[in-house]
């Protein structure tokens, strides 16, 4: 099982060494870094987050049987007035934790805190059309496709489509009151 904790300055390298290279850096963090991501760039992302109201948390995924950090999520454009906000920068860092069911949970995790805690009505978030073990994790946990972006970025001379995905609150909570 995994909590969720704010991301801090002590978990920078951890995140840094998650990052093996340009490509994995773009597919996960957009054009917000460039490869190797450093202190610099991880401070101007981490400023204005976790705090009462803000627009951004950033969380590490921490494994509660053996206190590793394991994965990294965001929950950005936080909108108060349309009580939306979107998901990103989702990891599961270490290769060997990959296929363990630990995305699912940190996906849970993520809505758990968006739905119950921010009391939004609506969470979104964009997945490449080629990361098919994401969309089969974020269409698990009840996020819908809502549409596509045809070459919507760009990257070593190549356009990657972007597939666009969102769950409504009620949609959370029917799913919700099936598991329990």
């Amino acid at each position: 099982m995994l909590k969720l904790e704010p991301f801090t300055r002590a978990d920078f390298q951890v995140l840094m060494d998650w990052i093996p290279d340009a490509f994995f850096a773009f597919q996960w963090g957009g054009a917000s870094f460039t490869y190797p991501l450093t202190v610099e760039q991880l401070e101007i992302y981490l400023k204005n987050s976790n705090t009462e109201n803000a627009s951004k948390y950033i969380f590490k995924a921490v494994d509660k049987s053996t206190g590793k950090t394991i994965g990294h999520i965001s929950l950005s454009n936080v909108d108060r007035v349309n009580d939306s906000a979107r998901i990103g920068k989702v990891l599961i860092g270490p290769s060997e934790s990959r296929g363990n069911g630990y995305g699912t949970q940190l996906i849970v995790e993520a809505l758990k805190f968006a739905f119950d805690e921010l009391q939004l009505h609506k969470v979104t978030l964009g997945v490449f059309d080629f990361n098919t073990s994401a969309i089969k994790c974020y269409e698990k946990v009840g996020f819908k496709k809502e549409g596509l972006l045809r070459d919507a970025r760009k990257h070593g001379g190549k356009y990657w489509n972007l597939i666009e995905m969102g769950i409504l609150e009620d949609e959370w909570k029917a799913l919700n009151l099936q598991r329990t």
